[in-house]
């Protein structure tokens, strides 16, 4: 299969970035993202950027308050309602409560029976179905948003989204390359980053979200946001002094940013500091408890030798996927990663990662299954579909520690070692989990 051609062949700085996105005409990929999908904000920026939301401080908890009020007093104001709806959203996203992304469906649909074809109502529509995983109804929605409002950048960040996630990437990388033409500035840096990213171009996504986090001025949570993204491509590489330093920059400007928290974690731990690096973790579950935030404190106590702290944690990120199923979330990918990840019934997760990849026809949905067959022992299958989710270059350390993992699995004990030395070279101590494994596995 034909490989996209790079994006952004120079990104030099904030004056030159508004340059193409395509390198040159996109050749026929229906590719799919690998290490992106794990970093469930890189397919965009903060949502926020619809409306200018406020997430400092109580901010958000007060434009609630003030809305809800609004819209008692007018139960037909449209507007009203539409800004409600996003105003959940982004209480979901500082909370991580999915009850919120059920009062955010229920405030746009009374949005969309009073006026259905509103540019921002089907914007907010589509951001929702994305936090869904709804993928196709967001592409959907994004378009029809897109013909309404043809020069709003962001609509064409939730159509990109979304066909990223479907695996179509030359349309994608298109979308992304309009938004950026129609305003440069940190949604659209920041998908910049993210399809540089996904085409092994890890250099070039770390210029791009320098731009982004340079555009954030003035907003906190979005230079947060960025300086965390920027950090996570640093850490990609194996940089984690210069990954440090983004982390904490970012809780400098907004204290207690639970994803800065989070994300200094691996690199407390790569230290040795492993009682520093579980008392991070435990700060940010405390704030936000995200599935991977629990999962990852339970790594940490498995690597501590604290067991039946670790088999807690794991108990607990079952709860909190049925809670967020249960809000409308659909979890099915990240469940069966973290399914295969702890051996939890094996063939069972092989056909729940078949339902992920076919509901998320991309890279990542490629890796997962190939992970969860790899771990049931189905080791020609496995090797099968991680061979597609590399089709793009993507350089991550998980893509090629599963690759690895699989060539072992088939019997193939020297093209495993190539993978995991690969990996290896990306950052030794990239995992909590599996780095150890890793380093064992690669030697001679």
């Amino acid at each position: 299969m034909t490989r996209a051609r790079a994006l952004l062949g120079a990104l030099a700085a904030a004056a030159t970035a508004a340059v193409l996105l395509l390198g040159g005409a996109l050749v026929g990929s229906s590719s799919a993202d690998g290490s992106a999908g794990r970093h469930a904000a890189a397919a965009g920026a903060p949502e926020r950027a619809l409306t200018g939301l406020s997430a400092a401080g109580d901010g958000s908890a007060a434009q609630v308050r003030g809305l809800e009020a609004s819209v008692r007093a007018d139960p037909s104001d449209a507007r009203a309602l539409t800004l409600l709806g996003l105003a959940y959203g982004q209480r979901w996203r500082e909370t991580g409560d999915p009850s919120y992304v059920s009062l955010q469906a229920r405030a746009l649909a009374r949005a969309r029976a009073l006026r259905p074809d509103d540019p921002l109502l089907l914007q907010g529509l589509g951001s929702l179905a994305l936090t869904r995983h709804e993928f196709r109804r967001a592409l959907a929605l994004g378009r029809r948003a897109a013909r309404l409002a043809p020069f709003t950048a962001n609509v064409y960040g939730i159509v990109g989204d979304a066909l990223v996630e479907l695996g179509r990437y030359g349309q994608a990388f298109r979308a992304f390359q309009r938004m950026v033409d129609l305003k440069p500035g940190l949604a659209s840096y920041a998908r910049a980053s993210y399809a540089r990213e996904l085409q092994g171009d890890l250099p070039g996504a770390i210029a791009a979200m320098r731009l982004a986090a340079a555009s954030a001025a003035g907003d906190r949570e979005g230079y947060a946001w960025a300086a965390v993204q920027l950090g996570k491509l640093l850490w990609q590489r194996g940089d984690a002094d210069a990954a440090a330093r983004q982390y904490r920059s970012a809780l400098a400007v907004f204290p207690g940013y639970v994803y800065a928290l989070d994300a200094l974690v691996p690199v407390e731990a790569a230290r040795g500091r492993l009682r520093a690096a579980i008392a991070l973790e435990r700060r940010a579950v405390e704030s936000i408890p995200l599935p991977q935030l629990v999962s990852q404190l339970g790594d940490l106590y498995a690597r501590a030798g604290r067991r039946a702290q670790a088999r807690a944690q794991v108990r607990t990120v079952r709860a909190i996927e049925r809670l967020l199923v249960a809000g409308g979330i659909r979890t099915d990918l990240e469940t069966a990663l973290f399914r295969a990840d702890h051996a939890i019934d094996p063939q069972g997760t092989v056909a729940l990662a078949r339902r992920a990849r076919a509901a998320r026809p991309s890279i990542l949905g490629d890796d997962a299954l190939a992970w969860a067959l790899a771990r049931a022992g189905r080791c020609e299958e496995a090797l099968a579909w991680s061979r597609r989710a590399l089709r793009l270059g993507t350089r991550d350390w998980l893509l090629f520690f599963h690759r690895g993992y699989a060539e072992r699995c088939a019997g193939h004990p020297a093209a495993a070692r190539a993978w995991l030395r690969r990996a290896r070279a990306l950052n030794p101590s990239f995992s909590i989990r599996w780095s150890p494994l890793v380093d064992r596995w690669s030697r001679p």
